[in-house]
């Protein structure tokens, strides 16, 4: 075997790691089950049109939702690990200040709602979207806070259960009251969903804190410290939705919509990344106060090696009966199969780049911050040069709005590069996740693959994406997996029950 495979015995942060992995692989599935079907219901329900037009509004709102948790999100569990203070107090001072950026976030939308809606009217019930700013701020506070203390469950509740099956379910039911504003009324309450998901297990969790006021000096300390990580969550926030925004300056709703599908689409793989955050990041935080350096490189080098494994898998699943599966969102989507196809093997390259980042925002985060908004820099210019280029040589609109994605894909590789370098060089180690056995496993991969686009449209879909993950995952198992690799799939009764519903009847945990 390579010196790839011959890590250490398994640690109890390896242990940690691998157990939030293997629960959060599980709500990626549950989060692939729900997406698709509202996709679906989007696509051949309300039309291209309504669906670009929603995304957009929910591009501006989740934006305004990031820039307000002032990059609590990932920033609280280095506040939990350097504080004296009574844990409680910190969350509930996280949770003011979110609130206090949602409010500001909420009354600009309120007032400017055609940033919203730049290109249609303003007739229904648009104005109940800013409402859902300070519930998703609210949201990601709290389960970040449940994930400082490996509770990984909440967030697999919130986020793979109750958030993506609302808005499926609603979205189907209002669809036979209104077309127009059925998408909104749907996202709204799906949010709302997720905040109450989430505020169930914090108040168990945490609680209400006692001797605790707001101190206006405390919180513009926190707000001040988080400045960098601010920016740097927004970048990567903004990475995976300024391509939808240059198509919106460029293109028809309609356009913006295909790609909004192949975009959500290819967005699954890197969820399986973001499933690792909740537990990387508070790892990673205590290793760094304690001045691990080679754990920090470790864990780094572990998560990026399942990081890369599954979004790699995932990526060739979707992506080689791509046309199937855009053509079940409805015919007028198979357009959108090159834009998909571009877009997956961006998730692949960013893989890496977003795990070093996990650890860079605790040991260079100002770097960092420079690195993400020169990422950001070049893939705005690459995305609207290519979409002017493909313009000059009179290519058709769904081909044009490739360079987007195209953008994309080479600002991620650059931020890929850069960002692991900068990492190993710190922690003097490396950090790289990438091992060979990948791409045998991928050529079994793409072998199967090119055998089942050759079967009918739905056992392409029913058979042929199960078989392509098999066919990978046997020979990752077989040729590329170690011990340490194997222990994300030990599922024990402890993961189960971090599964489960919470009971009423369940008693509140003391505040520790």
């Amino acid at each position: 075997m390579t010196g790839d495979r011959r890590e250490a015995e398994p640690t109890a942060d390896l242990a940690a790691l691998a157990r939030g992995g293997r629960i959060n692989l599980f709500g990626f599935a549950l989060r692939l089950a729900a997406r698709l079907p509202f996709l679906f219901i989007a696509g051949r329900i309300y039309g291209a049109e309504a669906l670009g037009r929603f995304a957009f509004a929910i591009l501006v709102v989740e934006l305004a939702a990031q820039l307000a948790t002032l990059g609590l999100k990932r920033g609280l569990a280095q506040q939990l690990a350097h504080s004296d203070r009574p844990h409680t107090c910190i969350v509930w001072d996280a949770l003011v200040l979110a609130g206090l950026g949602s409010a500001l976030a909420m009354v600009l939308l309120a007032i400017f709602p055609q940033a919203m809606f730049p290109n249609s009217e303003i007739t229904g019930l648009e104005w109940l979207l800013p409402v859902t700013v300070i519930a998703l701020a609210w949201s990601d506070v709290m389960l970040a806070a449940l994930a400082y203390r490996n509770d990984i469950g909440a967030t697999v509740r919130a986020r793979a259960i109750i958030e993506p099956w609302t808005l499926s379910i609603a979205a189907l039911a209002w669809s036979f009251i209104s077309h127009r504003d059925g998408l909104i009324i749907a996202y709204v309450l799906s949010m709302v969903g997720a905040v109450i998901a989430s505020a169930i297990p914090f108040f168990k969790s945490y609680g209400l804190p006692r001797e605790w006021s707001p101190e206006p000096l405390t919180l513009g300390r926190m707000a001040r410290r988080n400045l960098p990580l601010a920016a740097a969550d927004a970048v990567e926030w903004g990475s995976r939705r300024l391509d939808l925004a240059v198509l919106g300056l460029f293109f028809s709703p309609a356009i913006v919509g295909i790609y909004y599908v192949a975009q959500n689409v290819a967005s699954l793989p890197s969820k399986l990344k973001t499933s690792f955050d909740p537990i990387l990041g508070p790892v990673v935080a205590r290793n760094v106060a304690q001045g691990d350096k080679a754990a920090v490189a470790r864990q780094v080098r572990q998560v990026g090696f399942w990081v890369i494994a599954a979004q790699l898998g995932v990526a060739l699943a979707l992506g080689v009966p791509g046309e199937a599966v855009m053509g079940l969102v409805g015919p007028a989507f198979v357009a959108g199969t090159g834009a998909l196809a571009i877009l997956l093997a961006a998730e692949v390259v960013a893989s890496m780049a977003a795990v070093s980042e996990s650890a860079l925002v605790y040991v260079a985060r100002h770097r960092n911050m420079f690195l993400s908004l020169a990422m950001i820099i070049l893939q705005a210019v690459l995305s609207v040069a290519l979409i002017l280029a493909m313009r000059e040589m009179d290519l058709s609109q769904t081909w044009q709005a490739t360079g987007s994605a195209m953008g994309l894909l080479l600002a991620l590789g650059f931020a890929a590069i850069a960002k692991s370098l900068l990492l190993g060089r710190l922690l003097g180690d490396r950090v790289s996740g990438w091992r060979w056995p990948l791409i045998w496993a991928a050529g079994a991969a793409v072998i199967v693959g090119s055998i089942a686009i050759q079967l009918p449209e739905w056992a392409e879909l029913l058979f042929g994406i199960p078989a392509i993950l098999i066919a990978f995952g046997l020979v990752l198992w077989t040729r590329g997996f170690g011990p340490d690799d194997r222990e994300l799939f030990r599922m024990s009764k402890a993961d189960i029950d971090d599964l489960s519903l919470p009971s009423p009847a369940d008693s509140p945990q003391a505040p520790r």
